[in-house]
Parts: C-alpha cells; structure tokens; sequence
C-alpha cells in the first residue's frame, strides 16, 4: 500500500491566515526562512522538530528552567526548528547543529541505521518524558470516544504492550519495520489518518512511500476493531493541525503531550481547537549528535 501524499505547502497556500500557531509554530528552521542569529561560543546548537505553540526562544528558555529546576549544570541551547527529521538530519550533517533533538525509541532506530551518530548524555533533558496521542477535530466526539475505547481495551489486554515489543523496544539494530497492510473492509466507513514519518519506528514511511512500524501496526489493529477502513494520508510534521482543520484527515496521529512534572508546558504541541485521545506511548527526549561532535 502506498501513501496518499500531502505536501505542506499546498496546504499553507490554501490556510494561511486562517489557523492558529499550528502550521510551523512560529519560527522554523525551514530552508525558506532567515537565518537566525549567531549562537554565542558557549551555545550548543540543537535541531529540533517545530512545536506548535513555542517559538525556538520560548523552547530555549523552556529547556533553561528544565535544568534549573533539575539542580545541574545549564547548558545553554540555541534552538533551529526543522520542519521534518529528514532536514533535520541533513542540518545535523551539513553542521548547521550540534546535535538533534528526538525521542529515545527514535535515536535507538537511528544510530542503530547510522553509524555516524552517537547518542548525547544530558542528566536533566534525558529525563523529559512525554505521551503521545490522536488528535481529532472537537466536534468529532463520537470518533474520539472510539479511539479513546480501542485504545484502553487494547491496554488492557496486552495487544498494545506486544505491538510496542515488537514494532519497537525488541526491533533488532539496523532491522526495518516491515510493512503493514491495511485491510480493506467493503462497505464500512473510512477514517482519513495522518502520519508523517518523522518518529522511526513510531510513526515511519519507508523509500518506496509506504507505511511501516508501530504507529502503522496499531491503525490496522484498530481498523479490525472498529469495523472501519483506515486510509494513510502523508502530511509533514508542521501541517498536522492545518491538515485537520481543513478536514484533508480525520486524524493525526501523533501529538506529544508532556506528563506536567518537568516544567513543560501540557500545550506546546497540542492543536488549538482539537481534542487529544487517551495516551498511547510514552517516551523520553534523547538528543543524538555525530561522532567526534562535541
């Protein structure tokens, strides 16, 4: 099966002006933007994908008081969004970064797949735990109670625990996630769901553009559950909200939810206006840099 692809800036022609922080959040460290000013000497650069409501000055401060409140030594960030992993490994690379910001499920799969990269030791960002969930439009209640029920059932009888055992903790290194096919149910209804490919295992699209990994393995075990098709729609990471907004998806699949007792605010990916699913996945922040990169 291949994805139904949606280019970002199709979708920021048709809806600029008419949402919220949600299409980049603010600044951005998309290649059409101003470059940003000089980080001081002292700064690590660190790539990190866009929130939706945080600019990179808000993060940077945000992650300030993370460590302060952690009693460690701070070390000061000067932040580059990127509105994908993939140009973001690509800033990493060029040296536009020092190192890039991701989740430890995500830097596991990466330097498992490169030997460049190496994982950074960081005492107080390492302990940032965050939830991930759905994201439906507010007035789709009875779509979020399904997925709120799938998802409990699912929790309690184990099949999530294995889909993330075997899409994820228990992936052996340098293996992809095979493919997964979506059966196809005649007649029954069809939820339109966004992935974007930028949470490997999580949420990944292989080169040949089809859905692979964990997130691709619980909507086909939802799709069995609820009795309705599934159809995978490719949106990029900062068009998650104006995607379901526009009603291009019914969902998007993933939003972070941050836990509430690290000092991130519970909002700073959350679409103004949408509803958010029960949790989940849970996982820590892990930064990862190159061999050699201080």
């Amino acid at each position: 099966m291949k994805l139904k692809n949606i280019a970002k800036s199709l979708l920021s022609c048709v809806l600029a002006g008419a949402l919220f922080t949600g299409c980049g959040g603010g600044d951005t460290g998309s290649s059409d933007k101003p470059a940003a000013p000089p980080a001081s000497s002292g700064d690590i650069k660190l790539g990190m994908i866009s929130h939706l409501n945080a600019t990179e000055k808000r993060m940077e401060d945000i992650l300030k008081m993370v460590q302060e409140d952690s009693g460690v030594k701070v070390t000061n960030y000067a932040l580059t969004y990127y509105d994908s992993l993939k140009l973001m490994q690509m800033g990493i690379e060029a040296g536009n970064v020092d190192s890039i910001s991701t989740y430890q499920s995500v830097a596991n799969y990466l330097i498992a797949n490169n030997d460049k990269f190496e994982l950074v030791q960081h005492d107080a960002l390492n302990k940032i735990r965050n939830s991930f969930c759905f994201a439906v439009r507010k007035e789709d209640t009875q779509l979020k109670a399904e997925l709120d029920k799938v998802v409990d059932e699912m929790k309690a009888d184990g099949s999530l625990d294995k889909l993330i055992n075997d899409y994820i903790t228990n992936l052996e290194k340098g293996q992809t996630p095979p493919k997964v096919e979506l059966t196809k149910i005649d007649g029954a209804d069809t939820i339109k769901v966004g992935v974007t490919g930028d949470l490997p295992p999580l949420d990944l699209v292989l080169p040949d553009n089809s859905p692979a990994g964990f997130n691709t393995a619980m909507l086909a075990e939802i799709s069995k559950r609820l009795g309705k098709n599934i159809e995978v729609i490719q949106i990029e990471t900062g068009a998650r909200a104006a995607a379901l907004s526009s009603k291009v998806i019914d969902v998007v699949f993933w939003v972070i939810v941050p836990l509430g007792n690290d000092g991130i605010p519970a909002d700073i990916d959350k679409p103004e206006g949408l509803e958010l699913s029960t949790p989940y996945f849970q996982d820590n922040v892990a930064n990862i840099k190159l061999k050699g990169n201080k």
